[in-house]
Order: structure tokens, then sequence, then C-alpha cells
């Protein structure tokens, strides 16, 4: 039977497989180091559309249709659909997968959400409750600046400390089945930690690494602690969103408690700009950057043999403008998804 570990934590009996996948980004994200990796980008990030939030469902619809094509699936052949977005209602995913028919579960974690869809996918799965699930999450630079900061003609300055958000999405088919029409799985989830919202009363939403570090943290702490794990037991550890001044902090504290992750410790949000050539400060965040990073470059590591196991935790800061408005602090949140290379 699938256990329950400790306070958090959920090993499964049997893997739960990522058949297939799909990555599609925008023009920056394009330009990046991992640029050759992905699926698809757009020529320009209006997608065809006439605006930005129009752009965001056409990434969420293009990403679900390759990952299903990838996977020699149809839409009736899924039983459920995990997804969401950063605007308010999720209306990305609203709009964007509608066409598509299937039973939808909307997902909001801020840019934990890819590992919210694929822990609660999996547990799906592995309950018996689904045969075959969607997982899928999407952001994009223009319609998250326009929903939390400031209208891009504004021409306002940005921080060291603040992060890009990722235009891209994401999306993942999961089977109980190591082997689909397609071939073999990318790679299986074998377990998973959900994270609690943890708050250390910061307030700066032009730096959301440091306010998103202390929930990464008590996430890992967790996860360490419900299945007995070490860092060494990975050969990366990897966080979504914090960019360089949240990895500092995530370090420090886990080395407070004991920890030390920095030989295994990647973040999505390093890996996907180029920090010497691209001027996006502090590094990327935003739904679609762990969702993307992990559909094209950490599967592939996977796939190819170059890593047997990774903890893959998105993080997310839970604010909205309408809490940042009235002065309240940034809650962060991080799900921990174990991902490993199919034997």
């Amino acid at each position: 039977m699938n256990r329950k570990l400790g306070r958090a934590s959920i090993k499964l009996e049997r893997p739960v497989y990522i058949l297939n996948s799909a990555s599609v980004v925008g023009t920056k994200e394009n330009e990046g180091p991992l640029g050759l990796l992905f699926d698809k980008a757009g020529k320009d990030d209006m997608f065809g559309c006439k605006t930005w939030e129009e752009a965001e469902s056409t990434l969420q619809k293009e990403a679900v249709g390759l990952a299903l094509d990838k996977a020699g699936l149809a839409p009736e052949d899924i039983s459920f659909l995990f997804a969401g977005d950063l605007l308010g209602q999720s209306i990305a995913t609203s709009f964007g997968v509608s066409a598509y028919g299937i039973p939808l579960l909307g997902m909001y974690g801020a840019c934990s959400t890819c590992g919210e869809a694929l822990a609660l996918g999996a547990m799906s799965i592995a309950g018996g409750f689904a045969d075959k699930v969607v997982c899928t999450t999407s952001s994009h630079f223009a319609s998250a600046e326009k929903e939390f900061r400031f209208p891009l003609d504004y021409g306002n300055q940005r921080p060291l400390s603040a992060c890009w958000t990722v235009t891209g999405s994401g999306a993942f088919v999961l089977g109980q089945d190591m082997f689909c029409s397609s071939g073999k799985a990318r790679a299986q989830i074998t377990g998973m930690t959900l994270g609690k919202i943890v708050d250390y009363g910061l307030k700066d939403s032009m730096n959301m690494g440091a306010c998103m570090a202390p929930a990464a943290a008590s996430t890992l702490e967790q996860h360490f602690t419900d299945f007995a794990d070490k860092p060494e037991d990975f050969d990366k550890i990897i966080t979504g969103d914090l960019g360089k001044v949240g990895q500092r902090v995530l370090i420090d504290l886990l080395r407070e408690r004991g920890f030390d992750i920095s030989e295994q410790h990647m973040d999505c949000g390093m890996e996907i700009y180029d920090g010497q050539t691209q001027d996006t400060h502090a590094g990327g965040s935003g739904c679609g950057c762990s969702a993307v990073t992990l559909s094209a470059f950490i599967l592939k590591q996977l796939q190819e043999g170059s890593w047997k196991k990774v903890l893959f935790m998105p993080t997310g800061a839970l604010l909205s403008k309408t809490s940042f408005n009235e002065g309240m602090s940034v809650p962060g949140i991080a799900h921990a998804v174990v991902i490993e290379a199919v034997s």
C-alpha cells in the first residue's frame, strides 16, 4: 500500500510515470541557455493574440496539445486535468484548456503550482481514481506584471533582487504504466512532501526569493525527517523560483538546521536565463519557470542517465495585489516531488 510518512509525506508503493511532456516558451526564454531544448517558442510574446492574457492561455493550450501528441494520446484518454496559473480566477487556465473537454481540477500554489499539480495528479493515479492525467501550469511576464506590479508602459525600475517572470507553459502526462504508445516513460514519481504556509513577515514583492526561501527550507527539512533522506541521496535538489538571493537564504537556513545542500542545489530560475547576457537580475520565476525547465532539461538528464534521482520543489509566494496594497506580508509555500530515472 502507499504509505503516509511522518507529518507531510507520501511514499508510493508503485511509481507513477511521467509518460511524456512538452514545453512552450517566449522569446527571452528561447534566447537563454536552455533555448534549444524547448519544444516550441513563440516568434513574439503575443503568440498571435490581442492581449497578454490570451497569449498565456495559448501557451497552455499548445503545451497540453503537444504533450498529448508526444504521448500518442487524445483528450478522451485523460481522466483529469490538474492546471493553474498566476492570474485572478486562473483565467489563463480556464480559457486555455477548455476546448479539450477534460474534467478540470484548478490549482493555485503561485509559482509552486507545478509541484502541487504533479503531487495531486500522482496521488489520484496511485489511489486508483484515474488512469492517466495531465498536469500543466503557465506564466507570462507581461500578464504577471500587469496582475501584480506595474503596467509595462510605466517603465518602473527593477531592483537587483527582483526575478523575471518566465513566459512559458509546461505540460506533463502521467500514467500508471511504464509504456504508452509513444514508448517508454520519461521518468517516475515515487513520493512527495507537501508543504505548509510559512510566513517570516517579509513584505518586499520585489524580493520573492527571500520571501519563498523559508517555505523551501521548511519543506526540505520535513522531507529529510519523514523519509530519513540526506542531501547526498539526490543528484540534485531543485527549487523552482528562488533566484540568486533566495538560493543563498535557503542554503543558510538549512545549514542552521543541520543540512548542507550547497553541492546538490539547483534553481530553475537560475538555469533558464544567462545572468551575464540577459538582464533578468536575480533570475526567473513564475508558474512556467519550473514547469518548462522540468520538461526540457531535468527529465532529459534523468532519461539519459546523467541523474538517477532528484527532488523537484517549486516554490510559491502567496500574495495578491489586494494583500500587498493593504500592507500584508508575503507568505510562501513549497511542494516537493521525488522523481527518479526509469530503469
